[in-house]
């Protein structure tokens, strides 16, 4: 179906065992259950494919061209079952007895039963593409099982900002075709920020005229050392919007439009600045700061972060604001419409005679009563057009709007305080590894970043279903997202790189029962699996460490390493001479033994590089025997 799955067809035998020995069968997310048979399914080209239900006709396509790519051979379709026939049948009979985007394989040595409606049929297809072993002589023996699957959250998200920074529909669509493999559902499209308003709205075409364009971009790690000068902009049409549109909902995702309000607004402000609460100063941040930019019909300041800039909420405001959701309204399905209203700054509105007056004509408290007035008053018209507002954690100060969901981000405490209000939840703390803008390790070698830390296994650790709950407030939490930010993402093969495989582990976590969890299993067996045929595809990674290599201070005289490739079909490379590994260093076979004289240290650098040439990131351990310079830890 897509390039994910376009894989060399040959036989790799440590790739095929691994699978075998795995008791989730290579699948992410793991199944709610899986119970192995003896005997195996053969698969070659005298097998026929049953889809006797013209609903289903689209996933028996996804599936026939799936192993025409993998097998070499087309299955025949036909409309019902011989006696001497062995066959792939796919049914929705009984998928209404299944919990929602729930499905159940069966596989004999007869036949392949795979059940499920719409999107469980669709997750039902992902899952015995995955689980698949390569073709050996012409054929693909598929092992015995019996798979009951369905989803622990009926949210399941992966955002994109692409206001930082511009990404092309063609990477829209592959972000969209990894989500869906992995069983994600809704994709949130972040699309108007203080750096670049992205998206065409017809009433209002200096949106992405002026508020599309910026003069500049951050050069440098966080929080960089100044711009490059360059002019850079880009907004997506209506017509391409649809476009991406129709391809996530042939793959069972809603796509979440944000419209930033009212803060982040700068943008939106450069193109019409009499949104602002001061319309007549030239300037909207620091003028001291060298990259600080201009306003007056003028494009937009390019340095990143929270400037004070923000919408008046006077009735001019509203009605921009309501016009221009009324046209992402009927563009988008979604039910639910993302506002924003994140990190508003008050500054403005204390300066403002006429926020001042309005605060105290409503009788409100202060400028945080004033933020939750806008929210409240933009939800009423979302709601009149039978939508529903996602809000982050914000949006609580000051009271929170009656109908929006929260969406967590901060930390955990605001999903918790919206659950206990009864309102809907969407778990994404940013220290719970789901900012995948945040470094995969910590080694010099990682591409520039915001910083903080979240590799895959932070991910992985994560629970989005608080503790603090009690049974009944739990049922508020409906979900999980991971963010992707872009300011210092700026490629489409970075935009892969800082993804995978930590989309992988967001999969697990939203969709997996929590005691179906297993670490060892998936860092170990599933994902060297998946790596493995992603290196044969156009798709770039992030290639993980040796398997057991230890990162910190180890203390003896004798060490005896043993480690494992992340990637099936990998290798590793080390030094102990301080040297940067590569393939000209040791090529590790059978273990690492190094003695350490008394009052001396090694250090152990190592690199894995794929069969496709992709490498990680060089990573060090030091083996201490008692060395001055060395802190024990």
């Amino acid at each position: 179906m897509r390039k994910l799955f376009t894989i060399v067809l040959l036989a790799f035998l440590a790739i095929e065992a691994s699978a075998q020995s795995d008791p989730n069968m290579g699948i992410i997310p793991a199944p709610v259950s899986v119970k192995k048979n003896s005997g195996t399914f053969k698969l070659d080209k005298t097998v026929v494919l049953i889809s006797n239900e013209p609903k289903n006709s689209r996933m028996a396509d996804l599936l026939n061209a799936f192993v025409t790519t993998k097998g070499g051979f087309a299955l025949r379709e036909v409309k019902s079952e011989s006696a001497n026939e062995k066959a792939i049948i796919l049914t929705s009979e009984g998928a209404d007895q299944m919990p929602a985007e729930g499905y159940k394989i069966n596989i004999t040595d007869k036949k392949i039963t795979i059940t499920g409606k719409e999107a469980g049929l669709f997750y039902a297809v992902q899952s015995i593409m995955q689980l698949m072993p390569e073709k050996q002589n012409n054929e693909i023996l598929v092992p015995a099982a019996e798979i009951n699957d369905y989803p622990r959250f009926k949210y399941r998200g992966l955002h994109l900002d692409v206001s930082r920074h511009f990404f092309p529909v063609a990477l829209v669509k592959k972000y969209i075709d990894v989500m869906s493999q992995y069983k994600l559902n809704n994709f949130h499209w972040h699309l108007t920020d203080d750096q670049g308003w992205r998206l065409e709205i017809k009433k209002y075409p200096k949106l992405t005229s002026v508020g599309g364009s910026r003069n500049g971009t951050i050069i440098g790690h966080h929080p960089g050392v100044g711009t490059d000068n360059k002019e850079y902009k880009g907004f997506y049409t209506q017509d391409e919007v649809k476009e991406v549109l129709a391809y996530a909902a042939a793959r069972f995702i809603n796509v979440v439009p944000e419209i930033e309000l009212p803060g982040h607004a700068s943008a939106a402000i450069a193109a019409y600045p009499e949104l602002s609460c001061f319309p007549e100063r030239d300037t909207f941040i620091d003028p001291k700061t060298p990259w600080s930019g201009s306003r007056k019909g003028k494009q937009v300041q390019q340095q990143f972060g929270v400037f004070d800039d923000v919408f008046v909420p006077n009735d001019n405001t509203f009605k921009f604001l309501e016009n221009v959701l009324d046209e992402v309204i009927a563009l988008f399905p979604s039910k639910y419409i993302h506002i924003g209203g994140d990190e508003c700054p008050k500054e403005y509105w204390k300066q403002s005679e006429f926020c001042q007056k309005l605060i105290k004509k409503l009788n409100l408290k202060d400028e945080h009563g004033l933020q939750s007035y806008f929210i409240q008053r933009i939800e009423k018209h979302v709601n009149k057009r039978g939508r529903s507002v996602i809000g982050w954690d914000e949006i609580l100060e000051g009271g929170l709007a009656p109908n929006a969901t929260v969406m967590s981000w901060r930390g955990t405490e605001g999903g918790i305080a919206a659950a206990k209000q009864n309102h809907d939840v969407i778990m994404t703390p940013n220290a719970g590894g789901l900012y995948f803008d945040h470094k995969q390790s910590n080694s010099p070698d990682e591409p520039t970043n915001i910083g903080g830390f979240a590799p895959y296994t932070s991910s992985y650790a994560y629970d989005p279903m608080p503790k603090e709950l009690n049974a009944d407030q739990q049922k508020y939490v409906i979900g999980v997202q991971a963010n992707l930010w872009t300011e210092y993402i700026q490629t489409p093969v970075k935009v892969e790189y800082m993804i995978i495989p930590r989309v992988f582990s967001l999969a697990e976590i939203a969709w997996s029962q929590a005691e179906r969890k297993d670490l060892k299993n998936f860092s170990e067996q599933r994902l060297p699996l998946h790596l493995a045929r992603l290196d044969k595809s156009e798709t770039n990674y992030w290639v993980p460490a040796p398997i057991g290599l230890n990162e910190k201070v180890l203390n003896g005289e004798n060490f005896n390493l043993e480690l494992k490739a992340p990637v099936e079909g990998s290798k590793i490379y080390y030094t102990l001479d301080l040297t940067r590994p590569s393939i000209n260093g040791n090529l590790y076979t059978n273990g690492v033994k190094v003695i350490v004289p008394k009052g001396e240290k090694r250090i152990l650098k190592t690199v894995v590089i794929t069969p496709s040439g992709k490498q990680s990131v060089v990573t060090e351990t030091i083996l201490n025997n008692g060395a001055a310079d060395v802190k024990a830890k």
